[in-house]
């Protein structure tokens, strides 16, 4: 099986033998993967007892929890990499979220879908309703992203809090697109943070 493509890039930037703290790590997909390919001390935080349940079934360890309100419990820099992946959008509070992120983990890896991509910004001109893509797949009552954001938004977000990218990857379905325009051509974003 193979990783879905924010997951995969990630993968390819963990470096062997490290630890990492996966929250809101689903079934544990990216965790096993990292544990099998590069020895990594893979932990992981999910909020849903059905994903825990998967995950724990793989040998992972993972525990049942809330970003929102458990991170931090978590000592600071006891990870390597903390991993956010295609859930700061569905936090209550992103901006703390991050923060802990990165308190807690050396670099911090964050991928989210862009609300700016322009199949979005086509279905909200011309249908006036609240899209429904391949990465947004569900209607807008059965969603569970509750901060809508841009690439352009995270990049001021970012450097408003003095936090460095060390690196940045766009997407376009399963292809990687050019930094130029990504907030218009990329259907999600990976990126790399440090303080």
């Amino acid at each position: 099986m193979s990783l879905r493509p924010d997951l995969a890039i990630i993968a390819d930037h963990v470096a062997p033998a490290t630890r990492v703290l996966d929250v809101g790590c689903g079934d544990g997909e990216l965790m096993a993967e990292l544990r099998d390919r590069s020895a990594v001390d893979a932990r992981g935080i999910e909020i849903d007892p059905v994903n825990v349940s998967a995950a724990v079934g793989r040998g992972l360890s993972v525990v049942q929890g809330d970003a929102d309100a458990d991170l931090p419990y978590y000592a600071d820099q006891a990870f390597d990499y903390a991993i956010l992946s295609q859930t700061l959008q569905t936090t209550r509070a992103p901006d703390k979220v991050l923060e802990e992120l990165l308190r807690i983990g050396r670099c911090a890896f964050v991928s989210f879908p862009n609300f700016a991509y322009w199949r979005v910004r086509w279905s909200l001109l011309w249908g006036g309703r609240m899209p429904v893509t391949q990465a947004l797949p569900v209607s807008w009552y059965e969603t569970e992203n509750i901060h809508q954001l841009t690439i352009d938004d995270f990049r001021a977000f970012v450097a408003q809090r003095g936090i460095v990218v060390e690196n940045a990857w766009f997407l376009n379905g399963d292809r990687r697109t050019s930094a130029a325009a990504a907030n218009f051509r990329a259907e999600h974003a990976v990126f790399l943070l440090r303080r």
